[in-house]
């Protein structure tokens, strides 16, 4: 074979990075998906193209951490509690695609390619095997979470490793001549160790390790070798390394919320580089030279007509028995459609056992050619209608809701938390827009620096969480005035703001500013208390007073949570009245949130004490609280701040004061005179004055 055009690296990274830039632009004009430009670009310029680049062990490494980066997105990026709903569809979807490919293609095998039957048994589990190399489309067009691409996902996890074990029994039966029952048993006891190892061990790894280093780049690095591990460990036991990088996303799944930083930066790394460095690697295998035998040409066409209609098959079944539309059996058939990584694995193994001759070998990659062009293309063609079927009526009069959210980063030190408590809230169903304030009442050099620095550091972090917020550094009386007139000016409709630590004995636990606050404005007021990093909460433990169904912002509160605890992936445990319960549970059904609901029935302050010892310390508490003079203001409300004090001094915290019908009266306090805007309150004077000398005139 001829050298390379290009060998030196600098170049040929600019060549990839070229390919890398221009195959979506050029090819979403043609509404093709762009995963067919990576791997017709890895034709074109492979070896077997125009010898542009060799397919060195640059390719290699790269592709292959592609896949195993790709692989680990597809984990990553599922629903948990949906694929928990789905899994039994998922089950029987996952057994068809496995058996009708191996029985397909050891029928096809021994009658019309005349191999014997433990060769024809290989290439069955080869037939049986598929890679979610369209997953990204899926992805592209936000149905990851719908059925049918979790009943693939499912499906995808049974064929690959009982593709393997067959691949595993047949290969053994060729090297010692019979089939090895206690092999096969040994091999599935060191899949259960290991397996059994993972989920013990990387969960409890990731959350202490998240606890203490909350940095993106150290987390970014520590959960990618995290994935590595699980894929060589996976190796070492005789399974595929895309297995292993499959159930480590699973795994981490759970603490690796899809808003948060550290998955935009998954997101980011894995779909700008490593994943089309694996789609160009694959093209550069393909040699379309060996399409020009006869032989191979037979060959190829029943090996693709295999493929083919033993993936259609289990679609068109699963559709029919669960009732799904036509774009749902696309998706499915377009997502297990793609032979590559496995099936390539497979003929290889095969070809140096001898088992396998080079026609079938070639055939295997032009089956693999023309499988990873048409997968993207059913799946593109079925996301688009599945996309619009899964929007009910109620998420279109859902999509009109309006949030604005202002964030008080009062310092450097917390603003990031704070911000990603709001991302981690946002509402995705409809429009929702950010704003960061710090009030200073202070033109120095040193309060305009601490300024800059909180809103630069918020700003940064909503960024990384692919989000839009908008930096307020606003000079007014105090923090309180400030917090209010932003909020006006904008129709803000909930704060955040951070817990202020007690320097006095005097202080009160919520402080004289967030009391200020509270009295001057009837929004929602969300006070935090974080101790850890989000992500590593155990569970969400909510202290809800009798009558807060009758609050204005009922439902509010209840969407945030509800939005924070998808985003966590843990559970959330509501600790109030029996008759608050059905309502709660009401708003979360009919909202479609899908998270793990439980509840505690909790009638006292005394109960609530009662509770309070089997808090973890992991565990995310949030009070939910009342102003007085509302509906579910009660004695018990004002000792809540004494018992979350003395019980719950080492959780991280959340206490939500919901909104409430009507403005609150901004009164101005002896401790800080200063506390509400001037101008209102002049408004208020004056009309009771009016008042009063109307009432006079009367006299």
């Amino acid at each position: 074979m001829l050298a390379a055009l290009v060998t030196q690296p600098i170049p040929i990274f600019f060549i990839v990075l070229v390919i890398i830039l221009l195959a979506p632009l050029i090819l979403n004009r043609l509404h093709i998906p762009h995963i067919i430009g990576m791997i017709v670009a890895g034709v074109v310029i492979g070896p077997y193209g125009f010898n542009v680049l060799q397919a060195d062990s640059s390719f290699a490494i790269f592709g292959q951490v592609g896949l195993l980066y790709l692989m680990f997105l597809a984990g990553l990026e599922i629903d948990m509690y949906h694929l928990r709903l789905n899994l039994r569809r998922g089950l029987l979807f996952g057994l068809l695609t496995l058996f009708v490919p191996l029985l397909l293609g050891l029928i096809t095998s021994v009658w019309l390619l005349r191999l014997d039957w433990t060769t024809s048994l290989l290439l069955g589990s080869m037939y049986a095997s598929h890679t979610l190399i369209s997953y990204p489309v899926a992805a592209r067009f936000g149905i990851t979470k719908s059925p049918a691409v979790l009943v693939a996902v499912v499906g995808t996890i049974i064929a690959v490793t009982g593709a393997l074990l067959v691949m595993a029994a047949a290969v053994n039966v060729a090297r010692e001549g019979e089939f090895d029952l206690a092999a096969l048993l040994y091999l599935l006891l060191r899949m259960g160790i290991w397996v059994a190892a993972v989920l013990y061990i990387f969960p409890r790894l990731t959350r202490r390790f998240f606890k203490y280093y909350n940095d993106r780049v150290t987390q970014y690095v520590f959960v990618m070798a995290l994935v590595f591990l699980a894929a060589w460990t996976a190796q070492l036991i005789g399974l595929e390394g895309v297995l292993g990088a499959f159930f480590a996303g699973l795994v981490l799944n759970r603490y690796i919320p899809g808003a948060s930083p550290l998955m935009s930066s998954i997101e980011f790394v894995g779909n700008a580089l490593f994943i089309p460095y694996f789609l160009i690697s694959v093209g550069m295998m393909i040699n379309l030279g060996v399409l020009l035998n006869i032989e191979t040409l037979v060959v190829a066409a029943i090996m693709l007509a295999v493929a083919l209609v033993s993936k259609w098959i289990p679609a068109f079944v699963t559709q029919k028995v669960y009732r799904y539309g036509a774009s749902s059996r696309k998706v499915m058939f377009g997502l297990t459609a793609a032979h590559t990584a496995v099936a390539l694995a497979v003929v290889t193994v095969g070809f140096n056992l001898g088992m396998l001759d080079a026609v079938v070998l070639n055939a295997t990659i032009a089956v693999i050619l023309i499988t990873c062009g048409l997968a993207p293309i059913f799946t593109a063609a079925g996301a688009p209608k599945l996309k619009i079927s899964m929007v009910s009526d109620d998420d279109i009069i859902r999509t009109t809701r309006v949030n604005n959210t202002l964030i008080a980063v009062a310092n450097p030190l917390t603003a990031p938390e704070l911000v990603d408590l709001g991302m981690l809230m946002r509402n995705d169903r409809g429009r929702h827009t950010f704003y960061a304030i710090h009030v200073r009442n202070d033109n120095s050099k040193q309060a305009k620096a601490i300024a800059r620095n909180s809103l630069d550091l918020a700003h940064k972090t909503a960024a990384a969480a692919n989000a839009t917020l908008t930096e307020i550094d606003r000079f007014d009386l105090n923090t309180v005035t400030g917090i209010l007139n932003a909020a006006a000016e904008r129709d803000i409709t909930e704060i955040i703001i951070g817990l202020h630590r007690r320097t006095t004995v005097i202080d009160s636990f919520l402080g004289s500013k967030i009391e200020q606050l509270l009295r001057a404005t009837h929004r929602m007021v969300i006070i935090s208390r974080l101790y850890i990093p989000l992500n590593a909460v155990t569970r969400i433990v909510v202290a809800v007073p009798r009558d807060a169904q009758y609050e204005t912002g009922f439902s509010r509160w209840v969407r945030g949570l509800a939005r924070l605890t998808r985003q966590l992936g843990c559970r959330i445990i509501f600790c109030c009245h029996e008759d608050v319960q059905p309502l709660i549970r009401g708003v979360i059904y009919h909202e479609n949130y899908g998270i793990r609901c439980e509840f505690r029935t909790v009638d006292s302050h005394d109960e609530m004490i009662l509770i309070s010892p089997r808090v973890l310390e992991d565990d995310l508490v949030v009070v939910i609280s009342a102003r007085p003079n509302s509906v579910s203001y009660t004695d018990e409300v004002t000792e809540m701040p004494a018992l979350v004090q003395r019980s719950f001094s080492r959780n991280n915290l959340l206490i939500i004061y919901p909104e409430q019908f009507g403005e609150q009266d901004a009164l101005t306090s002896f401790v800080d005179p200063l506390s509400s805007d001037i101008s209102t309150n002049t408004t208020s004077w004056g009309s009771f004055i009016k008042e009063k000398l109307r009432r006079f005139r009367k006299k």
